[in-house]
């Protein structure tokens, strides 16, 4: 996601993408020690989404 559409979303809208954004990376993170994921740069996008969201929190 980019911070323009992030930044266009209220506090609550991004605070349930981002327990949602953990669940899955939980998951897909359980799935890869298991047998390998066939896209490993997912991982790193929502590590990347997540992030983005925190700086957001920390600006308001």
């Amino acid at each position: 996601m980019k911070m323009t559409e992030l930044r266009s979303m209220s506090t609550d809208d991004l605070e349930k993408k981002l327990i949602g954004m953990k669940e899955e990376i939980s998951t897909l993170t359980f799935q890869h020690k298991i047998r390998p994921l066939e896209n490993t740069a997912t991982l790193k996008e929502l590590r990347k989404d997540i992030a983005r969201i925190n700086t957001l929190f920390n600006e308001k």
